[in-house]
């Protein structure tokens, strides 16, 4: 199973999907003569009745809760709508914890380059260097900066099949991350390593036992010490093996067509993410991410020039491309800004800042199919609420 590819990130949040239909456009050329002073930045803080009618309508049959927080200099402004389950309907917990999924990247990454900056390791050194033996002859000499990036040319690993029924069955077994990274190399490569860019898991699966490879200790332990105490994240954790989310939590749940063409909507909150880990297995709350983006673009946690790595888009020779170090290039009415999606069974998540840190964005959605392959209404409407600008 190609675990997070391109398209399927496309789909996970409406952030991301908005890549889709191009690149960033390049900036008009100016007229000749002298270049006219930029306009003074004019505080404009959320729209708290438009993000109120956002969140409206919940539980619905496309999502049964939505968190959100908007933050920044501007403003901010925080809401929540929906159930905690559907069960009791009782209503939804918003401090409460869900699957991150993919912004664990982010933490990933952040380690690295802090590694980087500590003279621990050096992003432009092989891979192969650190975890010699782990990629077989076939493999060119792959950059630590391509694992980041998504440039490596590595095929995605194996799990336990495309659907859900495949893998909903095998929820609470263990598919470790050698495992899969093992699936993968017997793949051989997809693509020499800097020729395009292809998003997969794989990349960020081999960046976690890089990190324990040098550091010694477990991805979580490091990602705690470099990463979650330094930006106050108190509410985060890494699960392995365990399928239970720890603390208050909504729960999640996938929408399915029964045989007869009835729906039902299966109760997914309980899974073992283990195959996953440093490229999607963290549990975090809004507050947590908020915190995380404010911290990282801060510089508090990975110091420059090495966080210059997160605001950088690579050049290709193929294609285009998006994504930086753990985080994704996004414009939206003329904003740039660096975001990043996550997408587990019944959880849809993103973050997005501007670079300055004017706006700030963490949200997550109670998706009722959040590995499809189109928008979710709910996450769709946040998003362009939240990061619209008068």
């Amino acid at each position: 199973m190609r675990r997070r590819t391109r398209a399927a990130v496309l789909a996970a949040s409406a952030m991301t999907l908005a890549l889709a239909a191009g690149p960033l456009a390049a900036p008009a050329l100016a007229a000749p003569g002298p270049r006219a002073a930029p306009a003074p930045h004019r505080p404009t803080a959320p729209d708290a009745a438009a993000l109120r009618a956002a969140l409206s309508g919940l539980p619905s049959d496309d999502a049964t809760d939505a968190l959100v927080r908007v933050g920044g200099t501007d403003g901010s402004w925080k809401g929540s709508a929906g159930v905690h389950d559907l069960v009791s309907g009782r209503e939804a917990d918003p401090d409460g914890r869900f699957r991150a999924g993919s912004i664990t990247k982010v933490v990933t990454a952040a380690i690295v380059l802090r590694l980087a900056a500590d003279g621990r390791m050096d992003v432009n050194r092989p891979v192969q260097h650190y975890l010699p033996g782990l990629l077989g002859k076939s493999f060119e000499p792959i950059s630590v900066r391509q694992l980041l990036n998504h440039t490596s040319g590595i095929q995605a690993g194996d799990g336990w099949g495309d659907d859900f029924g495949s893998q909903y069955a095998h929820r609470f077994d263990t598919v470790t991350p050698a495992q899969v990274v093992a699936s993968a190399v017997a793949k051989g490569p997809e693509f020499r390593p800097g020729e395009r860019q292809d998003y997969l898991n794989i990349n960020y699966t081999i960046l976690g036992m890089l990190i324990e490879k040098v550091t010694g200790h477990s991805y979580a332990e490091e990602a705690t010490r470099l990463v979650l105490r330094p930006a106050g994240m108190r509410d985060t954790y890494f699960p392995g093996a365990d399928p239970r989310i720890r603390g208050p939590h909504n729960h999640g749940y996938q929408k399915v067509e029964r045989p007869d063409g009835t729906t039902e909507f299966v109760d997914v909150t309980d899974w073992n993410q283990a195959s996953i880990r440093a490229a999607g297995d963290m549990i975090s709350t809004t507050a947590d991410l908020e915190r995380l983006v404010t911290a990282l673009f801060s510089g508090r946690i990975v110091p420059e020039p090495q966080l210059g790595d997160m605001f950088r888009v690579p050049k290709v020779r193929e294609g285009e491309a998006s994504y930086s170090a753990g985080l994704q290039r996004f414009e939206y009415e003329g904003t740039e800004y660096w975001v990043k999606s996550g997408a587990r069974y019944g959880y849809s998540n993103g973050i997005a800042a501007t670079r300055d840190l004017r706006r700030t964005l963490a949200f997550s959605v109670g998706a009722t199919d959040a590995k499809g392959d189109g928008m979710n209404p709910a996450a769709q409407r946040i998003v362009f609420t939240a990061l619209k600008q008068p």
